[in-house]
């Protein structure tokens, strides 16, 4: 065991490993960004335009879902597969942790709209309807109460799309995304070598363990600032 141990932690392992986490980290990253950016902008879309939101658009609320849940629906690496020649298109590869990028973010934008949609319907609404008594606009609503309300969910909410993002560039690994699911399929499994998988998944559950507890902690920071106020 002592043995096995060494090898895990040794200079030769790791000198794999610390470059396939760093291609981990940018690709996830990279996704996060444009995920949380799109996937903000469609959940409050939902929300706003559905039957009992801020500007009803019940028609366009309901293609638009359907078309976010069509890609739900979908396996993920069916999803990521599917748009690869999009993003040979985008970044002129299809292959390695570039060309994922696109990818990984279609997979995960739909995910999160959902996740943000979820977060803003927990908004207490006597707090929306106080807020249209008092004659705000519906920029106002957005911007000054109902993203501030939701923000601890949303935090729980961002832990959640990265984990998922992590295992889903882990899952791409097979399929030439690079990052550490690559290094545990070619070297660790392939290649019979238990050392090099064992370092992964120590990263990996490192990495997961370090985001929950983060975003525990700013969750509650948040909660115990309001019942200051």
């Amino acid at each position: 065991m002592s043995e096995f141990l060494a090898r895990v932690f040794s200079a030769e392992v790791w000198g794999y490993v610390l470059p396939a986490t760093w291609q981990t980290i940018y690709m996830t990253a990279i996704s996060t960004t444009i995920t949380i950016s799109f996937g903000l902008f469609f959940g409050i879309l939902l929300y706003i335009t559905d039957k009992d939101g801020l500007r009803p658009m019940p028609i366009f609320n309901k293609v638009f879902g359907a078309s976010i849940n069509s890609v739900l629906s979908l396996p993920s690496m069916i999803v990521v597969i599917l748009f690869l020649p999009l993003s040979r298109v985008i970044v002129g590869a299809s292959y390695g942790p570039k060309a994922f990028i696109v990818s990984l973010s279609i997979v995960c934008i739909p995910i999160f709209s959902r996740l943000v949609e979820n977060s803003i319907l927990e908004v207490a609404k006597g707090k929306v309807e106080a807020a249209k008594a008092m004659g705000a606009s519906n920029l106002d609503i957005i911007f000054k109460v109902i993203l501030p309300e939701s923000l601890p969910a949303l935090i729980r909410n961002f832990v959640v799309l990265t984990i998922t993002l992590i295992s889903i560039t882990a899952i791409a690994g097979s399929f030439g995304a690079g990052g550490l699911g690559e290094l545990a399929v070619r070297f660790g499994y392939n290649r019979y070598r238990s050392d090099i998988l064992a370092a992964v998944i120590i990263v990996l559950l490192v990495g997961v363990e370090w985001l929950q507890l983060f975003g525990a902690f700013i969750s509650k920071k948040i909660l115990k600032k309001r019942r200051l106020i």
